[in-house]
C-alpha cells in the first residue's frame, strides 16, 4: 500500500470532515473509466488499478472507512451527477463549465492534450491547427473539449457522442484533426496507417478531485491530501505503474 507523508494527520480530520466526504459510513468515489489513466480494470481478475485507484484508496485508509467506486464511462455523466448524492468524490478535470456544481482541489496530475492528423496533413504543430478551413473534432465536454470551445478562434470544433464517434470523423475524413490525450492518440495512431501526433499540446489537462458544491470542510481537507500526495511521491509512483507517457505529476498548488 502506498502512504502519504505525514502532513495530513489524522486530526485533520474532524466530524464535518467525516460528514462531508463519507456521509453513509463508506467513501463512494466516482471514477471515469473513459480515462484508462486514472483507471482500468483487470479483465481477468476484475481489480481497478490506475492513479485515482490509488490516490482513493489511500484517503479511505486515513479516514478510516470502506471505498466504493462509482464507475462511469462518461466524464460528463459523471459530472452531472455531481447533485444527485451518487457519489462522494470524483476524480476529473477542473473546468469553469463544471464550478457551478462541484468544487475542487488542485490539480494531481497534468497529461498532454495535443492533436492526431492523417499522414498527408500540412499542420505540424499543436499550434498550426487553429486555422481556417481546418475541422477538429473532440468528444463532448471531455475537459480538452471544453477548453477548446473557448480557445479556438479559426478552426472549427466538431463536438461527438463519445470518443469513438469522434475518431471516426477522422477516419472517413470528415475532420482533419482529432483532439484527445496523447497517450490515447499514440493507441488510435496505431489503428489509422499513416496518421501521426503533431507536435506539442494545445494544452495540459490537469485531473483534479471534486466534492459536490457545499462540502467546504471535506474539500479543504482533500485539498490537504493533495498537495502531501504530489510532495511525498505517490502521485509519481502511481504515473510509474500506469507505464503512460504525456503525464506528469502537477506542480504545488500556489
Amino acid at each position: 500500500m502506498i502512504l502519504l507523508g505525514s502532513r495530513v494527520i489524522m486530526t485533520d480530520i474532524t466530524p464535518a470532515v467525516r460528514a462531508d466526504l463519507a456521509p453513509t459510513g463508506k467513501l463512494r468515489a466516482g471514477i471515469n473509466y473513459g480515462n484508462f489513466i486514472l483507471a482500468t480494470k483487470d479483465r481477468a481478475t476484475g481489480e481497478s488499478r490506475g492513479v485515482a485507484v490509488d490516490l482513493v484508496q489511500e484517503i479511505g485508509r486515513r479516514l478510516g472507512v470502506s471505498v466504493e467506486i462509482v464507475a462511469y464511462d462518461s466524464v460528463a455523466v459523471m459530472g452531472d451527477a455531481a447533485p444527485t448524492g451518487a457519489w462522494d468524490v470524483a476524480f476529473l478535470g477542473s473546468d469553469p463549465a463544471r464550478e457551478a456544481l462541484m468544487g475542487f482541489t488542485a490539480a494531481y496530475l497534468e497529461i498532454e492534450a495535443t492533436y492526431l492528423v492523417p499522414g498527408n496533413s500540412p499542420l505540424r504543430t499543436a499550434a498550426e491547427v487553429d486555422r481556417e478551413g481546418v475541422r477538429v473534432a473532440a468528444p463532448a465536454r471531455a475537459n480538452y473539449e471544453l477548453f477548446l470551445s473557448r480557445s479556438l478562434k479559426r478552426a472549427q470544433l466538431v463536438s461527438t457522442q463519445g470518443a469513438d464517434a469522434a475518431f471516426d470523423l477522422l477516419v472517413t475524413g470528415k475532420v482533419g484533426a482529432l483532439a484527445g490525450l496523447k497517450q490515447g492518440l499514440l493507441g488510435l495512431a496505431e489503428k489509422l496507417p499513416g496518421s501521426r501526433i503533431v507536435e506539442g499540446r494545445f494544452m495540459g489537462v490537469q485531473q483534479s478531485i471534486a466534492v459536490p458544491k457545499g462540502r467546504d470542510a471535506g474539500l479543504g481537507y482533500l485539498r490537504r491530501v493533495v498537495e502531501d500526495a504530489k510532495a511525498s511521491g505517490l502521485i509519481a509512483r502511481a504515473i510509474e505503474k500506469t507505464g503512460a507517457r504525456g503525464v506528469s505529476v502537477a506542480p504545488p498548488a500556489k
